[in-house]
């Protein structure tokens, strides 16, 4: 395990080098460049999200013959700051359709129960397709500053936003620029779906300037009709909220070949802040 603790500036900001340190099998330490959002004290979901897909990334090298097609996170409580724990295992075997979940827990707490399914592969190319339409990629896109975020792993992304960002709207492009694990090469998958959670803030409806209202998502839903290629994750965004303090982030996921799946994110609307 690397050692090095070396500290990097993104947006001016100082950010740790690595999202997490393993501490042991199946334990983890996260960094400052985990921290999330709303709070010093909790981790982003986005970080928390790429340990957890690199815990299924590992389960599937078991079995290559299968692909995920789905990931569904569901946010069980607060996710602290520290120590983590994974656990991951089979819940549904099957030669050709399996589903495998993946457990994380902070402070002796189930804070994320992730559950993936795993689909046989086969080649559909002659019959594949979709109507979505690709965005224009990262190179026609201007940067885009989340100076209204506070420090933590948002400051870790490079991002840029295609013309027409309006409150609620929004088509944006993000590249990572940290590991997943200090002295672990991030895999391809959990590279990209670390930053999948991060569709919540780029097109928000509010944003703290705008007064104590906050909007923290309780799952994320990941459908993936093909794997994603390339560094860059492109988010065409839509956010609602609903008159009864609910409401819903919808994304569909691009690389710069095109479109390859669907984000999902039910929201709790807080006009009083954060609960």
């Amino acid at each position: 395990m690397s050692t090095h603790t070396g500290v990097g500036r993104r947006g001016g900001r100082a950010v740790d080098e690595a999202c997490y340190r393993r501490t042991g099998p199946g334990t983890y330490e996260s960094t400052p460049s985990a921290r999330g959002a709303w709070t010093p004290d909790e981790q982003h979901m986005a970080a928390a999200t790429g340990l957890v897909v690199e815990a299924l990334v590992e389960h599937a090298r078991t079995d290559p013959a299968k692909r995920i097609a789905r990931i569904s996170l569901d946010i069980l409580g607060t996710i602290h700051m520290g120590d983590v724990e994974l656990a991951t295992h089979v819940i549904r075997p099957g030669r050709r359709i399996e589903l495998v979940e993946t457990t994380l827990r902070t402070r002796g707490r189930t804070s994320i129960v992730a559950r993936a399914w795993r689909l046989a592969v086969a080649d559909t190319s002659s019959v594949a397709g979709t109507p979505v339409a690709p965005m224009p990629g990262p190179a026609h896109a201007e940067p885009l500053a989340f100076d209204e975020w506070p420090d933590g792993y948002v400051q870790s992304i490079e991002a840029r936003t295609l013309p027409g960002r309006v409150p609620g709207s929004a088509r944006v492009w993000l590249r990572g620029t940290l590991p997943i694990i200090e002295g672990t090469p991030t895999s391809q998958l959990a590279r990209i779906l670390a930053l999948a959670d991060v569709a919540n803030g780029i097109a928000p409806r509010s944003t703290p300037s705008d007064g104590p209202v906050t909007f923290p998502n309780v799952d994320l839903q990941l459908h993936l009709f093909r794997d994603p290629v390339g560094a860059w994750l492109g988010l065409d965004t839509l956010q609602t909220f609903g008159p009864s303090g609910t409401g819903l982030t919808s994304s569909t996921m691009h690389d710069e070949r095109g479109p390859f799946g669907r984000i999902e994110q039910a929201l709790l609307v807080l006009p009083g802040g954060h609960a």
